[in-house]
């Protein structure tokens, strides 16, 4: 306890001074304890991972460039980390929480978080990056809200709800973890969870012509998911901090990792309605259901749920084409998002990234241009920043798919700060993908069915496509990217499928910067964790 207190001091001490040159901004302190508890989700006695014995975990409400200070003390029985889905780390790739650039947080030890949403707005959620313990909870959402000067493009709702949605399995993390191990597939999900409750374990209560927001992310592991709402309409306004054209949808698919905000007015007569998840391109369909109870309701829900779209592939096409950005609206600034012509940039290079399912070694394993990826005993961060050698090799992974079977590497693709590129995720098989970035945005100029081809170019959206952190690639298809690589840092880049990610399909993009300056990128953190080759090295004076 004595080294746990000794560390939060120092945080708090440097972050004081810090707080200076970062303009005061306003910081908000968490105290987070990770234990095991029994839940029961589907009605199945379960091992669920919890924070201060809460399923899902304690949310983040946060306002732009505020930093946020989060101890972390592990008291499960095996390592732990947190990760931060769509928190860009800006200059601090340090606290971005994959084993790629931390070490786990032993048994009986703490971790302080110290990272700041700059220059942030939205929706976003944090999860455990570490093997499959997703699968057992340890999850929770983060809002960042817009700083109270900065125009909002729609008038404040009466009340903001948090929706985390996704699928889950019956099974114990650990014997997932077991399967996957033996080479073997996830068996099919046994439900849908929202807000860590099966179907009709929620209750979201409102008000007769008043407006509410809806902060949808799916946080499963396996399947995307369409969300609705009986006899409503949702008016979406954000994804994954970019305020979107305010289209009106039906129903809205929201794949592996992607995060929403919708806003919905409740014009319809005083009762009880259907708020509806289900699974999309599955067989069977799973779907859980919430209430919408209007606080005058003479009853209570009736009729069936409403139906959603189910394998539709073109439908889902069309709706994410739609899905675009709000060019007058202001994000985290005042300047219009729009400002940024994000199409009027040359590109200087080309990153193809197409995923495969080989079998390696007798074993189902899945890769990025043929390479399935193997963690170091080093985290790669550390590597790079005490040049230890032999960790890892920059190029072991092409730029391109390159048609061979798989091999195993702990693959690192060297890329230079400020370069603009363009990333072209390809799917030649037939399930539908969903992809991440750490410590980016980027701009989705394109998406269609076949092969991508430099004709492609032609039909790129330059003007107003989404700017968002995690993308789909459907079936057979490809999606296109401009993203500027403006964050020095080690960041990795994986599939949203967590069991395709714990079996290879992901890697790490190092952006370098030759510069060694603070404005590029911050400082070891004092009390970073050391594991690995990194071992008994020093991190910094204070």
């Amino acid at each position: 306890m004595r080294s746990l207190w000794w560390s939060l001091l120092v945080v708090q001490i440097l972050f004081l001074l810090l707080g200076f040159s970062n303009g005061e901004s306003p910081y908000r302190w968490y105290n987070w304890n990770i234990t095991y508890g029994d839940i029961y989700p589907l009605g199945v006695k379960q091992q669920g991972i919890l924070i201060n014995g809460q399923f899902p975990g304690p949310p983040i409400d946060s306002v732009t460039n505020d930093n946020l200070i989060i101890n972390v003390f592990n008291s499960l029985d095996e390592p732990f980390l947190l990760s931060w889905n769509g928190i860009q780390q800006r200059r601090n790739s340090w606290q971005d929480g994959v084993y790629g650039t931390n070490c786990p947080i032993p048994p009986g030890q703490n971790f302080t978080y110290v990272l700041q949403v700059k220059d942030q707005i939205g929706s976003f959620f944090y999860f455990p990056s570490l093997a499959m313990h997703k699968a057992a909870g340890g999850y929770g959402g983060i809002i960042i809200r817009s700083r109270p000067l900065i125009p909002v493009p729609f008038p404040p709702p009466t009340g903001d709800y948090t929706i985390l949605v996704g699928d889950w399995f019956k099974l114990n993390h650990t014997d997932l973890k077991a399967i996957l191990d033996g080479g073997n597939d996830l068996p099919f999900p046994d439900g849908i969870l929202v807000n860590g409750r099966g179907s009709n374990g929620l209750t979201f209560t409102v008000d007769q012509g008043r407006t509410y927001r809806f902060r949808i992310s799916n946080v499963g592991l396996t399947t995307a998911i369409n969300f609705r709402i009986q006899g409503h309409k949702m008016v979406l306004v954000e994804a994954e901090g970019t305020h979107t054209l305010q289209n009106t949808y039906e129903s809205l698919d929201i794949h592996l990792g992607q995060s929403y905000s919708v806003l919905v007015t409740m014009d319809q007569p005083g009762q009880d309605y259907y708020i509806v998840a289900s699974t999309r391109f599955t067989s069977p369909v799973l779907t859980a259901t919430s209430i919408l109870h209007y606080s005058n309701s003479a009853g209570g829900v009736s009729g069936p749920p409403p139906g959603g779209p189910t394998i539709e592939i073109d439908w889902s096409l069309n709706q994410a084409r739609s899905i675009r950005q709000n060019l007058t609206a202001s994000g985290p600034r005042p300047n219009p998002q729009g400002s940024y012509h994000y199409g009027l940039v040359n590109t200087t290079r080309t990153i193809r990234l197409a995923n495969s399912a080989p079998m390696i070694n007798g074993k189902k394993r899945y890769a990025v241009n043929s390479v399935s990826f193997i963690p170091a005993d080093t985290p790669l961060k550390l590597a790079d920043y005490f040049k230890i050698p032999g960790v890892f090799n920059l190029g072991s992974i092409q730029d391109y798919p390159t048609g061979g079977g798989g091999y195993l590497q702990t693959s690192v693709m060297a890329a230079d700060f400020r370069a603009y590129v363009e990333v072209v995720f390809e799917n030649p098989e037939d399930t539908v993908q969903s992809w991440h970035i750490d410590g980016h945005i980027f701009f989705v100029v394109g998406m269609d069915g076949g092969q991508w081809s430099a004709a492609s170019r032609l039909n790129y959206n330059l003007r107003d496509g989404i700017s968002r952190c995690t993308i789909q690639v459907y079936p057979r298809s490809w999606t296109a990217l401009y993203m500027p690589l403006d964050n020095v840092g080690m960041w990795n880049i994986r599939s949203e499928n967590w069991a395709r990610q714990y079996l290879g399909q992901q890697f790490y993009l190092r952006v370098y910067s030759p510069v060694n300056s603070w404005r590029d990128e911050y400082p070891i953190p004092i009390g970073a964790l050391l594991c690995g080759r990194a071992s008994g090295r020093k991190t910094r004076p204070l």
